[in-house]
């Protein structure tokens, strides 16, 4: 059973936050419960008042969970404005990309529990994938609130250690990027044998949408097994798969681009 906090407040309802107050509203979540503080709110955020849900409201008392959604180069900004509705019992949950616990412990000095999370922009459909690493004044009921928050915008996993949050950036928070990239370039392969431009992307764009959602469906089935579903051995998917996986290939570039995103997260950090 989904367990929602009493009272919410998420500050920064741009393209993201504006995706998980959606997420949230249609996975159960009262709307008299949630707050949103945006400046500028777009005209669907704005509809979101007629739901119930309080836009900008002067002075909110510190609320059970306090969802940071700004970017991340605003938080100097945005902090001193905040700092009092997270509460000592209010838990913070942040997606600042970058920002570590210790940093937004410094900013909201009256924080106590600190959740740092790393989605990735699927959550604007509820596909997302997310993963969070918690401060040891988490308690269980706060993170099952956090579960409840994060799930409803897609998958979600707890990690044991901040570190790691850098790799989840490269991989998972990077990753629709990569897969868009990649349907690029079959796309411009297409092009290269002669096909017509909006045919070439229309192949690539049918082709990546479809394997995922193949890959979906078979969650049982691991990659590999539905790889080689498609290549019969001496085949001209072989031959392709011959030249990807090859020295120097498809996994080696994917582990050296993998490497420079959690060097370059890393080295962001603060």
């Amino acid at each position: 059973m989904k367990e929602w906090p009493a009272r919410l407040v998420l500050v920064g309802a741009g393209k993201m936050g504006g995706a998980m107050a959606t997420g949230w509203l249609e996975g159960g979540l009262e709307a008299s419960s949630l707050a949103l503080v945006e400046p500028n709110p777009s005209p669907q955020i704005e509809a979101l008042a007629a739901r119930g849900i309080a836009i900008n409201p002067a002075d909110p008392a510190p609320p059970d969970v306090l969802v940071l959604a700004i970017k991340p180069q605003n938080l100097d900004e945005v902090a001193p404005e905040i700092a009092a509705v997270a509460g000592e019992r209010t838990l913070v949950v942040s997606i600042l990309a970058g920002k570590t616990i210790a940093n937004l412990k410094a900013r909201l000095p009256r924080a106590r529990a600190v959740v740092r999370a790393m989605p990735n922009t699927p959550a604007a459909i509820g596909r997302g994938v997310t993963a969070a690493v918690a401060s040891a004044e988490v308690t269980a009921e706060q993170r099952r609130w956090c579960e409840t928050l994060l799930g409803a915008i897609g998958a979600f996993y707890w990690l044991e250690d901040e570190a790691a949050i850098d790799a989840v950036t490269a991989i998972s928070g990077g990753g629709p990027a990569y897969v868009f990239a990649l349907t690029e370039a079959l796309a411009a392969a297409a092009e290269s044998l002669g096909l017509p431009p909006e045919l070439a992307l229309n192949l690539a764009r049918g082709t990546v949408e479809g394997a995922g959602e193949l890959m979906r469906r078979e969650r049982g089935t691991s990659p590999a097994v539905l790889r080689r579903a498609v290549a019969s051995p001496g085949g001209a998917t072989a031959a392709a798969l011959a030249v990807l996986q090859g020295e120097g290939g498809l996994g080696d570039l994917m582990v050296r681009a993998a490497a420079a995103a959690r060097a370059r997260a890393a080295e962001m950090a603060g």
